[in-house]
């Protein structure tokens, strides 16, 4: 998971009456209003007091936001958790935030990062109510990044507002460090970050909010690529380097008249690929035809590619023109192309070299001008080496080859992927808003998908259509995804006896599902009743 990928209608759950982060309920407050507020407090008790207050309560803020995220999505990597502060302070109006981790050193437990704030609310409202002044006013940003961090690193990280647009800066920056790399530096800031008891309630609020997690219906999700009207943005938001090569190789081919051989797995979009290179190739304005090779017996695939003369065989009662000649001055695609017979592969050839055709039952050969895109998902040179294909053919067709990976090699794309293919449904199926859940980021993310591409949109399409109010949450996703996400954090031993690890494995089942028990029966391949009645025998709550 990476924090760039976070995006707030998945994230924050918009509803008549409310807004909630994973459970948490949110308030929208109006920024004059508060720095009203502030000022009120500035006359009352000071600036200090004043100061000392809201950098608590951004303390706190910071606290439960790290806390929040940490229970949807179990950040493995903890820069990565540290920059999502970042998204959750753009996505709740507070200010556009870049982070910069000077050092990380967990071993030795010291730690330098910088925040800094292009758009503070805390500025605009301070200065349009009080003023601009000699100090920085950033109080609640710079608590927040202090407990943010905090609650990551679990060791207290206390950030200083070095810079402020609130005192005349050009950008407000918030430097942060641990006590021991603070030093001395830190004892005129230390009274700004008095928080005895907010570790301890934030632990609480949290444990609260996984029981309340179990009764509500989860929240936003994670989850653009293959278009079905191929224009020129085919491929959308293309994240993995693996991907963005192939890209990046089709379109310098595109341009010239070469024979192209894509290879890959089924399902990896190869076809998709054939018509990217086609629409920004010359021929874009002219005819594309596709055959699949392997759909039809050898006859009538010559019959097809070639046509016919009437007489040619039974039930030719007329000429015909075949897909060569259809597609003159355009490109045609030959989709698994290492399935065509040796008859047939001569004939390509011819296709290639002289560019003409013979049409079957004639004689007179006629010229075409066609480029050719080939694909397969066989290893063509060990089928040479065998002799099942033709060798000349083979480097006719592959004078330039492009490898699609599979979707397993290229996690990046999956949730570009899946919320292309989320939004395209949205529309073809008329579900207003539909969208997936946070809960179903992982189970997509940890797949392998030996389907790739079309059994991801296939599992959207599933998903769905089980989807309810247009939102798509585990329980709609195929079974095959769902059970191979258990991984739970399971504590086996070779010295538990047999009971023991059935038992084991339940209550991990059960964990995974929230407490479900009709969906843990499922994944477990049992009914609810067996289910229930082994909870019983072993004494499983």
């Amino acid at each position: 998971m990476k924090a760039d990928d976070l995006k707030i209608n998945e994230l924050i759950e918009f509803s008549e009456d409310s807004l909630n982060l994973k459970g948490r309920r949110l308030a929208i407050h109006d920024v004059h209003a508060f720095a009203l507020f502030r000022k009120d407090l500035i006359d009352s008790i000071g600036v200090e007091n004043t100061r000392r207050i809201l950098t608590r309560f951004g303390y706190f803020w910071g606290q439960a936001d790290a806390a929040a995220m940490q229970r949807i999505f179990k950040w493995e990597d903890t820069g990565e958790w540290i920059m999502s502060a970042s998204k959750l302070l753009a996505f709740q109006g507070s200010a556009r935030t870049q982070i910069k981790i000077v050092k990380l050193d967990k071993e030795s437990k010291t730690f330098h990062l910088e925040f800094l704030w292009y758009n503070s609310c805390e500025v605009e409202g301070h200065t349009a109510e009080i003023g601009k002044g000699e100090y920085p006013v950033c109080w609640i940003l710079t608590g927040y990044a202090s407990g943010f961090v905090s609650y990551c690193l679990q060791q207290n990280i206390y950030f200083v507002e070095k810079k402020c647009r609130g005192k005349g800066d050009r950008v407000c920056c918030a430097t942060g460090m641990d006590e021991s790399s603070w030093g001395d530096e830190l004892k005129q800031f230390n009274n700004y970050f008095e928080h005895e008891d907010i570790i301890g309630k934030v632990k609480y609020y949290t444990e609260e909010l996984k029981k309340r997690d179990k009764e509500l219906e989860q929240e936003r999700k994670k989850l653009k690529l293959l278009g079905g009207n191929y224009t020129k943005n085919d491929f959308i938001e293309v994240r993995s380097k693996s991907f963005q090569n192939v890209m990046e190789v089709a379109q310098r081919v595109a341009r010239f008249d070469t024979s192209v051989l894509i290879k890959g797995e089924s399902g990896t979009g190869k076809e998709v690929l054939s018509r990217f290179i086609y629409k920004h190739s010359e021929r874009a304005n002219n005819i594309c035809v596709a055959i699949n090779c392997s759909a039809l017996p050898e006859t009538l695939l010559e019959g097809e590619l070639f046509g016919y003369k009437a007489g040619a065989f039974t039930g030719a009662s007329h000429d015909r023109i075949g897909l060569f000649e259809q597609a003159d001055k355009g490109t045609v695609f030959l989709d698994e192309i290492g399935d065509v017979s040796p008859a047939t592969q001569v004939k390509l050839l011819r296709v290639l070299q002289e560019k003409e055709i013979l049409r079957l039952g004639e004689n007179r050969p006629r010229k075409i001008d066609v480029r050719i895109i080939a694909a397969t998902n066989r290893d063509l040179k060990a089928d040479v080496l065998s002799g099942r294909f033709r060798e000349d053919l083979y480097y006719r067709l592959s004078v330039v080859e492009i490898d699609v990976p599979p979707l397993r090699t290229r996690k990046d794309d999956i949730l570009p992927l899946a919320r292309h293919f989320v939004n395209k449904f949205s529309k073809k199926m008329k579900i207003h808003d539909l969208r997936l859940d946070v809960s179903c980021i992982d189970y997509l993310l940890s797949y392998d998908w030996p389907g790739n591409v079309r059994e991801l949109e296939n599992a959207m399409e599933r998903a769905s259509v089980f989807s309810n109010k247009g939102l798509i949450t585990i329980d709609c996703l195929p079974q095959c995804i769902v059970q191979n996400k258990v991984s739970p954090e399971q504590n086996y031993s070779v010295n538990m006896k047999l009971a023991q690890l059935e038992a084991a494995h339940i209550n991990s089942v059960l964990k995974m599902t929230e407490g479900n028990r009709t969906r843990a029966a499922e994944i477990l391949g049992i009914s609810p009743v067996t289910l229930w009645r082994k909870l019983s025998d072993n004494k499983i709550v």
